[in-house]
């Protein structure tokens, strides 16, 4: 059953084509080494909660946009054998050595699919 890691950001929205620059460099290097889709989306319909939200959870300030991506591998194997020859791709460097402060409420984890269509 296939594997996805998940991510939720804020990207102040003057960075958004800067993020966006590095979200295709991101899709190119992840599809190049395996991955089976990549997708990175913005807040168009995301409403501010009370108790829970998208905005709450990664404390979303009033220029900043919610992202919201994922990106889908056969299995937990699959994503860890992609995961490393991510990391080691040299046009990954420079992104991870400066990377942002909002990046620092970055929410993100590994979830094992069980429905899927």
């Amino acid at each position: 059953m296939t594997y996805v890691d998940g991510f939720v950001l804020p990207v102040p929205k003057a960075e958004f084509e800067e993020y966006k620059k590095n979200a295709e460099l991101g899709r190119t290097v992840w599809m190049q080494h395996g991955a089976l889709s990549y997708v990175e989306a913005y807040s168009d319909d995301v409403p501010d909660g009370e108790v829970t939200s998208f905005p709450l959870a990664v404390k979303k300030e009033a220029d900043e946009l919610v992202i919201f991506s994922y990106v889908t591998y056969k299995s937990r194997e699959h994503r860890d054998e992609v995961m490393k020859k991510v990391m080691a791709d040299e046009r990954m460097k420079p992104g991870m050595e400066n990377m942002p402060a909002y990046m620092k409420r970055l929410i993100y984890g590994g979830f094992q699919v069980f429905v899927e269509a």
